[in-house]
Parts: structure tokens; C-alpha cells; sequence
């Protein structure tokens, strides 16, 4: 102590203290006023900003208090340093980590937007996390007076090592970057690999990418083995799609009859059911002369994949009803087996010295 503590020494301390302290509460305050107002806008990102504002501001707050009040009180040199040392320590852990969470969180609301769906890329988010917890922890090693060259030479060294061990974990990391940097593939989209496997993309991270599957089933694929299988992206370049469905009447029909019936039940079918679009045109085309009926496909539009289901299904019911009231007659397959006498041998049962082998019966 370069002097004895006094009574307005701890007063002045006091004073500084409670007043970062009532600084934070009011900063605290103004923010929870400022979040309500930021969650009726549109874009997501101003929310993020505000919550970690309501984590760093107090903190600030109260970190200034804490130092002026050191400041005041009539601590060594010593003291004072490694006091002001503490308090910037704390300061920026603080910060960093409200960071990482601001730029996460503006990368997340970034993604989904582009997506246009709930789930989230994590890659970019957990990659941007990283390295601005990395770059705080550079700034603290700074602050208490470590050297962070020789530590940045090392860690070249050794990431060198690491990748070379990590071969396949960095192979899958680059593959997922480069899959969502070319937009191939975006969470929300309904894929079907050439393996077999189909479902929504709910999440590409640093290692794998999650499909979800209409039975609510998860896949689990590496990135790697993405990027390089062939892969149909039901959402891309539309999410909108066109399905078929193969009709069949008998040869009596009067084709134009069909082709009429068949678009009312098109335009009923499109205008009412959930997923449809109604302002799709539809086609009907008439193609096979078949073995006992004339076969046509019927093209309808989708909103997305999965709608497809439903739509069928209330289509053909409606088409089925429609044909019966219309006496419209959907033939079912015939066939015709030819048998030839004496092309059959069925065998009769013989006992004792009634049987002959290979010879038939005499008197």
C-alpha cells in the first residue's frame, strides 16, 4: 500500500461499485425493452444482438464499477496489475463468448433464410464458434503477457500431424462445406441417393448429413460418401414437381368421353385437396394399346414431394367413382391358358400285384 486505507477510500469504493452495479440493472433493463420491440420484426438477427447485448453490457457494467473502485482504494502497484489483469481476463472471456453466440447466431439466421426452412446448417455455425473462441483465447494469452508466436508455430507443426491423422474427419469436413458453398444440397430438401436412401435433409454438420426419412427414420450419411454418390434433390432447381399416374380403359370407350370425365376430376381433385396446384395445367395422354385395355398417363403438379402421396390417393378414388357413375368400365387383366389333352398324366395308385411298373393296367 503506498498509503493507509481510509474511510472515504472505502466511500469512493462503495460509490463506484454501486453505481456499475445500478448500471447494469439499467442497461439490463433497456435491453429487455429493446428485445420485445426486436421480436416483431422480420429478420431474426436483431434478436440475437439484443439477447447477447443483455449478457455483455451488465457484465461491462459491472467490470467498470469493479475497476474504478480498485482504482480508488490505495492498492501496491502489484496489486493494482494483476487486479486490472483479473478484470480485462474477465472482461474478455465475457465478450468472446457473447461473440461466438452473436456470430452463431447471425450465421444461423443466415442459413435458415437462404433454406427457407427450421433446420440449420451447423457446420458453418460450429466452424465461425471456433474460431472466434480461438481468437479470444489468443487476445487472453496477449493480455497476461504469454507470447502467442511460438504457440502459433506449434500449432502449425502439430496441425499438420493432426490432419495427417484426421484424413478422413477433414475429408468429411471440406465435403460438407463444399456441398452447402455449391448449393447443391440445402437442410429442408428432399433427396434420394443412388443407394437407396430418401428422406428431408434436417441438418449437414462438420462430419455427416442427417436425412429424415417419411417414416421418421434418420440416416445418417457421411459428407464424404455424399459428395460423391448420385443423388436426385427432389426440391432443386423447384420445389414444385409433376407426378404421373397410369389409367387404363376398355377398347369400347368413347376416348374423348374419357378424356373429358377424367379433366373434371383433375380440376376437382386440384382445387380441394391440400398440396395441389391449381394452377397447373394438366395433361392426358393417351399411349398403349394394350393386351385388354387402352393405357394413358394422367400428369398432375405437386406443391413438394411428399404431397404426392395424398393427392393419388384422392385422385384415384375420385376417378374410380367417376368412371362407375359415367359407366366408364376399367377392364381387369385376362388370361387365356391353352391345355393340351394328354398333356397332364396323373398317376393312379396301385398296391400288390395290381401295380406294373411303367406299363398300364390289362385284364
Amino acid at each position: 500500500m503506498n498509503r493507509a486505507l481510509t474511510l472515504d477510500d472505502l466511500v469512493l469504493a462503495g460509490i463506484a461499485l454501486a453505481a456499475g452495479l445500478v448500471l447494469a440493472f439499467l442497461s439490463r433493463t433497456v435491453l429487455r425493452w429493446l428485445a420485445k420491440h426486436a421480436k416483431r420484426t422480420k429478420w431474426s438477427g436483431d434478436d440475437v444482438i439484443v439477447d447477447t447485448l443483455r449478457s455483455v453490457v451488465p457484465w461491462a457494467a459491472i467490470v467498470g464499477g469493479l475497476a474504478a473502485a480498485a482504482a480508488v482504494l490505495p492498492l501496491t502497484h502489484t496489486v493494482q496489475h494483476h487486479t486490472n489483469q483479473i478484470l480485462q481476463v474477465w472482461l474478455i472471456f465475457v465478450v468472446t463468448l457473447s461473440a461466438a453466440r452473436v456470430v452463431a447466431g447471425l450465421v444461423r439466421s443466415v442459413t435458415q433464410s437462404r433454406s427457407g426452412v427450421a433446420g440449420s446448417a451447423t457446420i458453418f455455425v460450429n466452424i465461425t464458434r471456433v474460431l472466434v473462441l480461438a481468437i479470444g483465447f489468443l487476445v487472453v494469452l496477449q493480455t497476461l503477457g504469454i507470447s502467442i508466436a511460438p504457440l502459433l508455430t506449434a500449432l502449425g507443426v502439430g496441425g499438420l500431424a493432426v490432419a495427417l491423422a484426421l484424413q478422413d474427419t477433414l475429408a468429411n469436413l471440406f465435403a460438407g462445406v463444399h456441398i452447402l458453398a455449391s448449393k447443391t444440397v440445402q437442410p429442408g430438401d428432399y433427396i434420394r441417393l443412388s443407394s437407396g436412401e430418401e428422406g428431408y435433409v434436417v441438418d449437414i454438420n462438420w462430419r455427416q448429413t442427417t436425412v429424415r426419412q417419411l417414416s421418421n427414420n434418420l440416416v445418417v450419411v457421411p459428407n464424404g460418401q455424399l459428395a460423391k454418390t448420385n443423388m436426385t434433390n427432389f426440391t432443386r432447381p423447384e420445389q414444385q414437381l409433376t407426378i404421373l399416374v397410369q389409367v387404363g380403359v376398355s377398347y369400347d370407350s368413347d376416348l374423348d368421353h374419357v378424356e373429358r370425365v377424367t379433366t373434371e376430376v383433375i380440376a376437382e381433385t386440384m382445387t380441394e385437396i391440400t398440396g395441389a396446384l391449381p394452377d397447373h395445367e394438366p395433361a392426358i395422354r393417351f399411349h398403349t394399346f394394350g393386351d385388354s385395355r387402352i393405357g394413358f398417363t394422367v400428369i398432375l403438379g405437386v406443391g413438394e414431394f411428399s404431397d404426392q402421396y395424398r393427392i393419388k390417393h384422392e385422385f384415384i378414388k375420385r376417378l374410380h367413382r367417376r368412371y362407375r357413375a359415367e359407366g366408364i368400365r376399367i377392364p381387369s387383366p385376362t388370361r387365356t391358358v391353352a391345355l393340351q389333352q394328354g398333356s397332364v398324366v396323373i398317376p393312379q395308385q396301385r398296391s400288390g400285384e395290381d401295380a406294373v411298373s411303367g406299363s398300364a393296367l390289362t385284364d
